[in-house]
Formats: structure tokens, sequence, C-alpha cells
């Protein structure tokens, strides 16, 4: 007797074993009872996830002769049941439409369609990978899809629902096939493995779960050969010895490296990946997809309700949660989305990968933004840095590169290498160099702030321009007055006006003395040249 593989053999049969797709049955089994039928229905998921049979389950439903109507519980022993199960019935023909894509295929099944079924209640169309028709065969099954005959049922069952047409998924009730849990595929495993008269450990089904990736089917076909290896019992040392470790151990493995710093290590493990037969794409993928449950970890904790991570290695899953912050993880997903969209059209992707990889292992070098703002000072703990008073203003003009020489004309001394320097005159200031304010505080109650203008000594050599006459009066304010004021000529070290500066011996002293004014004069190496009193505010006025 031919043997008969694990996927085939303990395929479910009844809407009470399906796995992982609970409440897709449970509408189903409610349609039933209330005579709610849909004459089409539209199944989309992965591989292996129970599309394929839940349509045979609903097809015997619809059919099962120990029952004079449709029944949520078909009896799976009757003539009917078994040939639906092994895919054999006239009345419930499986259609593969990669094999089956043109229009004419679609007109034959529609003159079919008009027969009625030889012995079942229903002649029920289930159509295998529907997306592979053609456009002209779509369109063909349009009228017949959305006003077939009493007797005729449609079961779609496709992988990439986005090829679907909108036009045949609004004729048809659509339900979404989500992957299987590792956790129902772990103890769908003990029961088949009991089944078949073996032992299996714990960590070998869960690894096997892993593998499969949420595809029930892949897990079966797994088992299967680890049971052609051993019939007794499966060990992780047969699994090592038959699989190699999963791609998501190897990555958690590389960024365990990457969070002790450890680039050349991190480098190896890529290289370990890439020579198993992984190509970069794949690797990126499920990269991100092990980033993005540690960054769920790390912000929802193990045990939210989105998060999945192998029970045998949570505490490993939660110890690297804790190894990144927040904000590493959220910069790994996005620079291993942006791989991912340059290793498909770049002939260095792998320079691209091991360059990322590397800047994982410096992560922490790097300081995230709520560190920086962190180590700012904080007003509530006496780091408020000092602000100047409200009415006074501190800067002072930097040193400037020596003036070029210029020619004063024929009644000015000769011009060239031999020509001696000249002093700067006490009595006329720069032109061009606008005053800088410097902390000044304020003369007499009411009077506005003082402000100053420093000029670096000039450099040797150097031999300055002279302002006309006219150019280098001394601002007054409007209501300076000659009594209340002396010229200020005791600054030391300091060239001053000749004519009356607007202010008194006394505040010129106070703004030599000034703490911010000394220490700004110190900094930038400057000279005070004039104190002037700055005009009022507007609200002053």
């Amino acid at each position: 007797m031919a043997y008969t593989v694990l996927a085939r053999k303990y395929r479910s049969r009844t809407f009470t074993e399906v796995v992982g797709q609970e409440p897709i049955a449970t509408t189903l089994v409610n349609a039933i009872q209330a005579g709610r039928i849909h004459h089409g229905y539209l199944f989309t998921g992965t591989r292996g996830v129970g599309k394929t049979s839940m349509a045979r389950i609903l097809a015997k439903a619809l059919n099962c002769r120990a029952y004079h109507a449709p029944t949520p519980t078909p009896c799976g022993e009757c003539e009917l049941c078994r040939a639906v199960a092994e895919g054999e019935d006239i009345d419930v023909l499986e259609i593969d439409a990669a094999s089956n894509t043109g229009v004419d295929n679609i007109r034959e099944l529609r003159s079919n369609a008009t027969l009625r079924p030889a012995r079942a209640r229903f002649k029920v169309y289930i159509i295998d990978e529907v997306h592979m028709l053609s456009t002209g065969a779509f369109n063909a099954l349009l009228k017949t899809l959305e006003e077939p005959p009493d007797h005729v049922k449609f079961i779609l069952a496709t992988t990439e629902i986005q090829k679907v047409p909108a036009t045949i998924r609004s004729r048809c009730q659509c339900f979404n096939f989500r992957n299987i849990s590792a956790a129902d595929i772990t103890r769908r495993l003990a029961e088949i493995v009991q089944a078949e008269g073996a032992a299996a450990d714990e960590a070998v089904l869960q690894r096997v779960a892993r593998l499969a990736a949420g595809s029930m089917r892949d897990a079966l076909s797994i088992l299967d050969q680890l049971l052609a290896v051993s019939t007794t019992r499966l060990t992780p040392e047969i699994l090592d010895e038959l699989l190699p470790p999963t791609q998501d151990e190897r990555i958690v493995t590389l960024l365990q490296h990457a969070a002790r710093g450890d680039a050349p290590a991190v480098l190896t493990e890529l290289d370990g990946l890439l020579g198993a037969g992984r190509g970069l794409d794949s690797f990126v993928g499920d990269a991100v997809e092990v980033v993005r449950m540690l960054m769920l970890v790390r912000t929802c904790g193990p045990d939210a309700p989105m998060v999945d991570i192998p029970a045998g290695r949570r505490e490993e899953y939660v110890a690297l949660a804790q190894a990144f912050e927040l904000s590493h993880y959220v910069q790994m997903i996005g620079m291993l989305e942006e791989l991912r969209r340059h290793v498909r059209s770049s002939s260095a992707g792998r320079a691209l990968a091991e360059a990322v990889l590397v800047r994982f292992a410096r992560m922490k070098e790097w300081a995230s933004i709520e560190q920086l703002l962190a180590q700012l000072p904080s007003e509530e703990a006496g780091g408020e840095k000092k602000k100047p008073a409200a009415d006074s203003v501190a800067a002072v003009e930097p040193p400037r590169p020596a003036a070029a020489t210029v020619p004063r004309g024929p009644a000015g001394p000769p011009v060239g290498a031999g020509a001696p320097p000249r002093s700067r005159s006490p009595a006329r200031p720069e032109r061009g160099r606008p005053p800088a304010a410097v902390g000044v505080p304020p003369a007499q109650a009411g009077r506005p702030p003082l402000t100053t203008r420093s000029e670096p000594p000039a450099p040797p050599g150097a031999v300055p321009v002279e302002p006309d006459e006219a150019e280098s009066a001394v601002e007054v304010p409007s209501d300076w007055h000659p009594a209340d004021e002396e010229v200020g000529h005791d600054v030391p070290g300091s060239a001053t006006p000749p004519h009356p500066a607007g202010v008194s011996s006394e505040t010129r002293r106070r703004v030599e003395q000034d703490p911010v004014v000394r220490k700004a004069l110190e900094l930038f190496n400057g000279i005070i040249v004039d104190v002037r009193a700055a005009p009022p505010s507007p609200a002053e006025r």
C-alpha cells in the first residue's frame, strides 16, 4: 500500500478539527445553521493555512448524504464525504487556475454549471490559485459568479488577493486566513507524533513550528522528514543534523554580538547566514521581523497579545530587548528597510548589509535624543543659566584683520615700504565700525542703558583711513545737558574723544569696572573707545 504523507493523512476533516482558523469555521457553521449559504466564497491566506481543507469541509457539509439538508457536522463516512475528502467527487470539482487560465476554460465551466449535479445537492467549484486566471477569464466568470444557478456554489482560493480584480471580490464573501501561531502548530505536532507512535522533545516541536512560519503543511512536511530519520524519539541533535538553525535564531545571535559591540562577530555571523544559502533579501526581511519583535517586547512587555516569541527562548528575547534603547530599535528598522530597497538593485548588496550591521555594533556609541535632553541643565535642579539684566546686553566686536594701506593723497605722508606707521588719532574713532553693545548698569534711575564700542588696537604698518571731521562727531542723547555731565578722559588705556561723550566720569568708571565688560574685553582683546547712552526704548518714551 502506498505511503500517505502526514500533510494528507492528518488533514482537517471537520470544522472542529480546523487548527488556527476557528473564527472562520464558526462563521461558516452559523451560516449553515441559519440557512444563509452564500453562492460565492473567497478564501485568502498564505500557503498551508487551511484554505483547501476548509473548502472541502464546506463542500461535505453542503452535500453529506447522511443528512437531508446541509449540516455543520458531516459524517465523513458516506461515499460522498470520502470522495470529497480525496478530491475525486464528480459534483465537487477542484480546478487549478494555474493550468486553466484561458477564456475557453471558463466558458466550459459556465456551460457545465447549467447542468444539475449527478448525486449531490450542490455542484461545488473549488478554484485554487484563482489569481492566475487571465483578465479575459475573469471577465467571462463575472456574470456566472454573480448570478449562478441555484445548485452551484463557488469557492475561490488564492495566496495573492491583490491580484484578484475588485469585481470578483465584490461578488464573494471574503475570508482572510491568518498564519497559524507557533503554539497551535506545536500542540498539533505533539498529537500527530503521539498518533504515529513516536516521541519528541518539546524543544524540537517548538523549533519545527518556528521553521514552518505559520504554515501547518510546512510543519507536517518537516515532521515527516524527521520521522524518516528516527521513528522512536526526536531530539535536538537529530534536528541539528538534518536542518540548520532557523534564520531568526541566528539573527538573534547576531544582534547579541551587536549589543556587545563585537563587530567582527557580527560580520562572521552574517557570513554564516549567507553561506547557508539564504539570500540578502530573505535575511533583511527576517531581520526586520526579529527587530520588530524586540521593539514590541521592549515597549509592551513579553506578555502583550501582539508579541509572538518562542516559549523556550522567552528569557533570551527579554534580555536582548533591554540591550538597546527603544530609539535604537526604531533606527534599526528604518536602516533595514532602506537596505532592503537597495540590495535589490545594487551589485554591492553584501557590502551595504555589512555596513549596516557594523553600524548596529556601534549603535550604543551614539547618544539618543533622550540622553542629550537629559544632560541639559534643568531649571528645577538649579541648573538655570545666568541671564543678563533686562536693561543691559553684552557683546563685544571681535578683532578684525588689519586694514589695508590707503594712500592719503598729496598732503599725506608717503605710502610704501618705507613709510612710518601712523598712530591712531585719539579724537577720531575709526569709520565704518558699528559700536558693539556691552553690559552696563543703568546710570541713574529712569535713564536709558549705556552702550560702548570696543576697538582692537591698530596693527603696526597699517595706515587707517581718517574720516572727515563731519563724520567723527560723537553722538549725544537728545536729553543731555552739559551741566550734569562731564567730559570723560579718565579711562586708562583707552582713547577718548575731546568733546562731551554724554556720560559722567563716575558712569565711565563703572563701565570699565563692570565684570561683564572686563570679561568681554579680555576675551576679544578689545579696548573701550567710547561710552554712550542708548536711546530710550519705545516703552520709556
